[in-house]
């Protein structure tokens, strides 16, 4: 066996016999890396951890589990789930998404078959992260997400109402509803007074105003709240139920599952469901807030960004394998939080590291400071996880879903949730937006009548072979040898459908009737009043100015312009054709007077019905949209909005001067009272533009010449110069990349200065005061068809990148 050892010589008087050689003219030795931590990420750690400590205690009494599990599921989130999950920036935790869940198995089966429960969902998600199917996890309808969130908050907030009045929850929301006017009847004072300063300073310290308020908010209001609350108790010498930490010696760990096996899966299921789906949407979330932050996402030379996409099927193996560890050890579910995250984010975290400090924190405040813990009162904690179920019933994500036409699906989930629970709810859910996707699938609208000699039959919505018994119907309306014309305003349409409809269309036509089939899909045949259809213009399809190439005769001048409003939104012939006389064959005029007939024909009949509403109950916009003049801005493209959404002023530069005799301007500080103070909208909107020709001749402007009314206007341009030549001003960015150049700088330092002029508005200023407006800058680069919405971020005025609708799930 010897023999088959390599031996090697070494030289006695070498004490290290394993040093490496360096080999001359090669590179140094590359020094061993050592372990460091960020500043940047040891304040965002204190920040994360001063928010985790109250609202885990908070979890665990609304749950029904002992305090300390809490404390265990925050530092298993922060050191196991931080350093193995996939989203470096997202902290993990005890969420009060999973309260309802959680207290309904500790209610069924008792606290040590719940922590096996928990262990077993992580093994779940540890075999659903091997297959890699997070990002099916994110298929689900946003509305099912939200409508399970918000019927788990309002099934906290109705629990935690017991306990804010000084009673005790029951097991479920109608007892908890039956039993609220006896527990009315018998208020306990000191909890009710203690609970009072707990909401009230969650309410107002975040709405300290001025300088001083700007310090103190960099404290967590969470924290204030409490602590405030329990000094108060403390001092006062209230006598009211406390925070009881029993020693860590008897804590209970995981035991044996105990109970029916399909209740034990079907728990199982909504635990690993309602976890799983949580931490994957706050992953998403938190990338959202990264890419505003451009010292995270921006290489440089020789090296790559900072913090890098999240990778969803590894955030689901750390999520499980950190439930794992928590049920063992005793603690509630682990999932990603939002409020956590984004503090963490906004704080200036910067790796990884941030979310395990947190953890390490944690375990030292469980370690040494429970004689502080255990002066907290348990109503304080009972109204803070109350405000937080408040929250988690967004309206901005009730307004969403009404808007996409899915609130009955969130209705349903909310409902089934609150009733139910939180599987059953979520399966009713499911159900119905699978029932809604069928009914859109299978509605389809066939309507026809008769104008000036031509049938029309007019089919809205996907045409399939369910919809060929209605379709024939309406067909068989047109008498034969008669003009027809076929609106399909539809993207689909099934073999069937077709078939029924080609045959009729050769049937017709060969009795001698013609047929002319429309649609808004490109390349459908479009015609013309006079039979042509040489224009294949659609919506936001490529096109210059509606000049169709057409024959240069007479009887074809007729042939080009657009197929609907939304074409004719951009102003015909406003650039880039040549000079014709007006009203000639091709001229401008003739092209605005197409574009409004093509507005006549294709467009006033679908929207007939919502203008006349409006013209009935009168303009209601929720927002302001200052915007530049210029051609290339259609507002109601970039904005998706319709008729009566935006209250839209246009002006050289978008600019707002500032309110006074000497640089006022009366009209758009006329129409900044008007949509204030009248129409009530909720929002102001300046958005600047990449290539702004006001801008461009601000910066090449030379003093004195002419006052020409241009110059005369252009003086209120005049502030955003100065402001990006003060170098005691940091310049406004956009995310992920510098500004093309000194035109693009100062189109996105108009914008913040702008917004400047707007809130010294009389008007403006006051609405702010009252919290009833808010004020938004955004930035629209042409070229890249890209909106950016103006944020800040260490402060410093960063445009991000507009990509989508999901938000951060409600705050947990």
């Amino acid at each position: 066996m010897s023999a088959c050892v390599p031996t090697r010589t070494t030289d006695p008087s070498d004490s290290n016999s394993t040093r490496r050689i360096h080999r001359p003219h090669s590179p140094p030795p590359t020094p061993p890396r050592r372990f460091r931590v960020a500043g940047a990420d040891v304040s965002a750690s204190i920040a994360v951890f001063l928010i985790a400590l109250p609202l885990s205690l908070g979890i665990a009494l609304a749950t029904g589990a002992p305090l300390q599990a809490g404390l265990v599921a925050a530092a298993v989130g922060g050191l196991v789930a931080g350093r193995l999950g996939g989203s470096p920036l997202q902290v993990s935790g005890p969420a009060a998404g999973l309260t309802v869940v959680t207290a309904d198995l500790i209610h069924r089966y008792g606290w040590r078959t719940t922590c096996a429960i928990t262990v077993l969902a992580g093994v779940a998600q540890l075999g659903l992260g091997c297959l890699r199917v997070a990002r099916g996890a994110l298929a689900v309808s946003p509305a099912i997400v939200h409508g399970m969130l918000a019927g788990i908050g309002v099934t906290i907030a109705v629990a935690q109402l017991h306990i804010v009045l000084g009673g005790t929850p029951q097991s479920s929301v109608l007892d908890n509803l039956r039993a609220l006017p006896a527990q009315l009847a018998h208020l306990q004072p000191a909890a009710v007074s203690v609970s009072v300063l707990t909401l009230t300073l969650l309410f107002l310290w975040p709405r300290v105003p001025g300088r001083a308020g700007k310090l103190l908010r960099k404290v967590p209001t969470a924290l204030v709240a409490v602590a405030g609350a329990t000094a108060v108790a403390s001092l006062t010498g209230l006598t009211l139920p406390k925070v009881d930490l029993p020693s860590w010696s008897s804590h209970a760990l995981a035991g044996l599952p105990e109970g029916p096996v399909l209740g034990l899966v079907a728990a199982v299921l909504t635990t690993t469901l309602v976890c799983s789906v949580q931490s994957l949407l706050g992953a998403v979330a938190v990338d959202k807030l990264v890419s505003g932050r451009p010292d995270l996402v921006t290489a440089g030379p020789g090296r790559a960004a900072r913090v890098g996409r999240s990778d969803l099927d590894r955030e689901l193996l750390g999520q499980g394998a950190a439930n794992i560890v928590s049920g063992a050890l005793g603690g509630l579910p682990v999932a990603g939080v939002a409020v956590r995250s984004s503090a963490n984010v906004q704080a200036g975290a910067v790796s990884r590291n941030s979310t395990m400090l947190h953890g390490v924190l944690v375990v030292i405040a469980a370690l040494l400071m429970v004689p502080a813990l255990e002066l907290i009162p348990l109503a304080s904690l009972a109204a803070l996880v109350m405000a937080v179920g408040v929250q988690m019933v967004s309206l901005h994500h009730i307004r969403t879903v009404t808007r996409h036409r899915e609130v009955l699906v969130y209705a349903v989930t909310t409902l089934g949730v609150v009733f139910l629970g939180v599987l059953e709810g979520v399966t009713l859910g499911i159900a119905v937006a699978v029932g809604v996707a069928l009914h859109r699938l299978t509605r389809t609208r066939i309507t026809h009548h008769e104008r000036e000699g031509v049938h029309h039959v007019h089919v809205r919505g996907q045409l399939t072979f369910l919809a060929v018994p209605r379709l024939s119907r309406a067909l068989h309306l047109v008498p034969q040898g008669a003009v027809a014309v076929v609106e399909l305003d539809g993207s689909f349409m099934d073999h069937a459908a077709f078939e029924s409809l080609q045959d009729w269309q050769k049937t017709h036509t060969a009795q001698g009737g013609s047929v002319e089939l429309t649609g808004r899909r490109p390349g459908t045949r479009i015609a013309e009043p006079d039979g042509s259809a040489d224009c294949r213009c659609r919506p936001w399809t490529a096109w210059r100015n509606h000049q169709c190439e057409r024959p240069h005769s007479p009887s074809a001048a007729g042939h080009a312009g657009a197929s609907s409003a939304s074409s004719a939104s951009g102003a015909p012939g406003e650039a880039g054709g040549p000079v014709r006389s007006p009203g000639a064959p091709g001229s401008s005029g003739h092209d605005l007077a197409r574009g409004i007939s093509a507005f006549q024909r294709n467009t006033a009949p679908i929207v007939r019905g919502e203008l006349a509403r409006l013209a009935r109950e009168g303009q209601r916009p929720t927002q302001l949209f200052l915007t530049c003049a210029d051609s290339r801005l259609v507002t109601s493209m970039i904005t998706s909005s319709g008729p009566g959404d935006l209250f839209v002023v246009r002006n050289v530069g978008n600019l707002v001067p500032p309110p006074g005799e000497e640089s006022g301007d009366d009209s758009v500080a006329a129409a900044i009272e008007y949509a204030v103070d009248v129409l009530k909208v909720r929002s102001i909107t300046v958005c600047g533009h990449s290539g702004c020709g006001a801008m461009q001749a601000l910066l090449t402007s030379e003093p004195g010449g002419a006052r020409t009314p241009l110059k005369r206007w252009l003086r209120h341009g005049t502030p955003s110069l100065d402001r990006m030549a003060d170098d005691g001003r940091p310049w406004a960015r956009l995310a992920g990349r510098a500004p093309a150049d000194a035109v693009e700088q100062l189109c996105l330092t108009n914008v913040v200065q702008q917004l400047e002029h707007l809130s010294a508005h009389d008007s403006v200023a006051r609405a702010l005061r009252d919290g009833e407006l808010e004020l938004h800058g955004m930035y629209f680069h042409v070229g890249e068809a890209q909106a950016y919405l103006l944020t800040e971020a260490s402060g410093t005025e960063v445009f991000g990148r507009v990509t989508d609708a999901d938000g951060l799930p409600s705050p947990a």
